[in-house]
């Protein structure tokens, strides 16, 4: 039986969206804290883990049926004490945890659910639970009997169980490889994967349920960069353009939802995720410099309205995620019936919307519990503007400007609805991801709109979620900053970091993303094996101190480290930034070779590594007109391992040479404004104009093949 109750349990107290959701359960819930593993040794009690985030469909969906109900909140709080866990807030909880379900039962997700013993040594794991066993599958109320028995009866059984678990867990994150040598054959060998497994009808990899994944995508641009191979483009183009025309965007709102149930992209689960729009855009504005097609760069602008319009808090920051369900149904805020449509727009309008974004009298949006269609639907396109344009016997810009004045009516009666729950936690890490994502549209689109938002981010972090020692911190919501930052936090804000530099040319960046670096290495670096740990050395101390470099729903802090120590030791010559470049190498480099699929990112950071790569360095006054001229032909070509650098003829002004003294060396030529291209060590004459700079390129082969 669910209830309903005014009494609250110990989470009203937390921060978290996800953790105030379950604040009036009736589960006597503990937040992750002393006092609640305190209390489970004194009364000889086992753990209840339960670790989910706000937007995930079926942690509500498992709440609703459990959480709420008396009788499964009177078995819980009668065996257990239970613990509530925000993945998004404690990265290394859920790490740990859900490389213990994936160790025991082959597969992963949220909700996870953990029994442990009081010391935090887990002995079953597993995911959604119903209430009652069905179909061959034990219920929760079932599972919650039979291990109180075990615990009351064969509890040795149970704590040797937890220790061996405990030890290979030990022995899987601190595993010792012996370093072997990447060569280029790995790209080709990853490149093969993707190819094998891509979908030439609908894009992307495999059948269903198929995920984003956009750092897959960037490996493929490097891969055609690398070698020329087409069919590694037209994968990303062919992915890409499904993906945009496909139900999991938002065609009336913008943004990207979470992943697609269907091989079509077109039944989407609903939740928006801002790591999601951040790493999309990144795919996006790189294939737009690839191409120079404007419907790749107009989807990446479609991303920043969205998250610049109902993602930003007043003093920059972004928000973390909003909710697939409203009103208890999932996409009930995003479909639409032909009938809603008719109503809002006038007959000719509306002929027009429901053709081209394929509106049926019955839905295409079918409940997920019957089957049955809802007489929703989720708008999708099949047909290329110009081609329906055609068929319409319209210009397609016009046919172009109508759709949008359509899409802006039905947004404003979409505003009206009941809204998704936004998670309003703003995150360092996920910050740095958008940061690094505004940073590099804004320079390759000469959009200082996105630079700006970008800026005003990272002013937001450095004000408000870095401590006066240097550290950062994880999360901050209604005023409140708190918990230590993780790996992701550093790499990814670091990240960030460089892009702005390079967008800007403001020092300030680049001397916050060293200062940022050496406290990375000071705090995560592995001394014994290398690599970085995720959690800092003066963090809580956990049952294991995880280190990864596999590429998930975001890439590894381990990949993206890899990344940031390259070109920071490219921007700056210092030599300790290349040397930790190449131990992290060596630290994973088997880990990486048994699964090279699953770390594009870090392969990435290795295409730069193997080079050839490229040094562009601006001497003169950003004042100059030839300045905006030079560096937009730049900004605007597909170079993936390059760095660029701007050095102020005025070199008593110029913070960059306390940490890039090697830049003294490079002066104006008849004081004009200059340019250096270098390749692989080796530089070439400078050169003062658009032509000279052209030929350079070209010599250099940096323009898209």
């Amino acid at each position: 039986m669910s209830i309903t109750s005014d009494k609250t349990n110990r989470l009203i107290n937390e921060k978290s969206p996800y953790l105030l959701q379950h604040a009036y359960n009736p589960v006597e819930w503990f937040p992750w804290c002393d006092e609640a593993f305190e209390k489970a040794a004194a009364e000889n009690k086992p753990i209840f883990l339960s670790i989910g985030y706000s937007t995930c469909h079926w942690c509500h969906v498992m709440e609703k049926e459990s959480f709420e109900d008396s009788i499964v909140a009177e078995l819980l709080n009668k065996v257990f004490i239970p613990i509530k866990v925000d993945r998004e807030e404690r990265p290394d909880i859920d790490s740990i945890y859900m490389t213990v379900c994936q160790m025991t039962t082959g597969r992963g997700g949220w909700p996870l659910t953990i029994f442990m013993t009081p010391d935090k040594k887990p002995f079953f794991a597993g995911t959604y639970f119903s209430k009652e066993s069905r179909q061959g599958r034990i219920g929760l109320i079932d599972l919650i009997e039979r291990v109180n028995s075990v615990w009351k009866n064969k509890r040795s059984e149970i704590l040797a169980s937890a220790d061996q678990l405990t030890a290979s867990l030990t022995e899987y994150v601190s595993y010792e490889t012996e370093e072997v040598e990447f060569s280029e054959s790995d790209f080709t060998e990853t490149f093969k994967y993707f190819d094998d497994r891509f979908d030439t009808k609908h894009g992307g990899f495999g059948s269903s349920p198929k995920f984003p994944s956009p750092h897959n995508l960037l490996f493929l641009l490097r891969y055609w960069k690398r070698t020329g191979e087409e069919k590694a483009l037209k994968i990303v183009i062919k992915t890409l353009t499904e993906m945009r025309n496909g139900g999991i965007f938002d065609h009336i709102g913008y943004g990207f939802h979470r992943y697609s149930t269907d091989k079509k992209w077109l039944l989407p689960h609903f939740e928006k995720m801002l790591y999601d729009q951040a790493m999309l855009s990144f795919a996006y504005i790189e294939t737009y410099q690839v191409t120079g097609d404007v419907f790749f760069s107009e989807t990446a602008e479609h991303i920043f309205e969205y998250i610049l319009r109902d993602m930003t808090n007043d003093e920059g920051g972004f928000y973390s995620a909003e909710d697939a369900d409203s009103e208890g149904e999932e996409g009930k805020f995003y479909v639409w019936s032909i009938d809603e449509v008719k109503s809002i727009l006038d007959n000719d309008s509306a002929d027009v919307f429901i053709k081209m974004y394929n509106l049926e009298a019955d839905g295409n949006f079918a409940d997920e519990a019957t089957g049955g269609n809802t007489g929703s639907n989720i708008l999708h396109v099949k047909n290329d503007l110009n081609n329906a344009a055609y068929e319409m016997g319209v210009d397609s810009l016009e046919l172009k400007k109508q759709l949008l004045q359509m899409r802006n009516k039905l947004f404003e009666v979409r505003k009206k609805r009941i809204h998704p729950l936004k998670d309003d936690k703003i995150l360092t890490d996920w910050n740095g991801l958008m940061i690094a994502a505004l940073a590099k549209a804004g320079r390759v689109l000469d959009k200082p709109v996105y630079t700006n938002a970008a800026q005003k981010a990272t002013k937001f972090i450095c004000d408000n979620l870095q401590l006066p020692d240097g550290k950062l911190l994880h999360r901050y919501r209604n005023g409140s900053s708190e918990i230590q930052a993780h790996l992701d936090d550093y790499a990814f804000f670091i990240w960030g970091l460089i892009e702005l530099y390079e967008s800007t040319f403001e020092s300030s960046f680049l001397l916050k993303a060293i200062e940022l670096q050496n406290k990375q290495i000071e705090l995560f670096w592995d001394e014994s094996l290398g690599g970085f740990f995720f959690s800092s050395k003066d963090g809580e101390k956990l049952i294991v101190r995880n280190k990864d470099v596999y590429d998930g729903a975001i890439p590894s802090g381990n990949s993206v480290s890899y990344l940031n120590l390259i070109r920071l030791a490219k921007i700056t010559a210092e030599n300790h930034f290349n040397e930790y470049s190449k131990k992290l190498n060596k630290a994973f480099s088997s880990r990486v070779k048994e699964s090279l699929p699953g770390s594009t990112m870090f392969l990435n950071a290795l295409d730069f590594d193997f080079g050839p790569s490229t040094e562009i360095i601006f001497v003169g006054n950003k004042e100059d007109d030839k300045f905006n001229s030079l560096i937009n032909d730049i900004n605007k070509t597909f170079i993936p391992n390059c760095i660029t650098i701007f050095v102020n003829e005025d070199l008593t002004n110029n913070p960059m040479l306390e940490t890039a003294g090697y830049l003294k060396s490079y002066k104006t030529v008849e004081n004009k404004f200059t340019v250096y291209v270098c390749r692989d060590y080796e530089c070439g004459l400078p050169v003062t104009t658009s032509e000279k700079l052209f030929e350079m390129l070209k010599k250099n082969k940096l323009f898209n093949l």
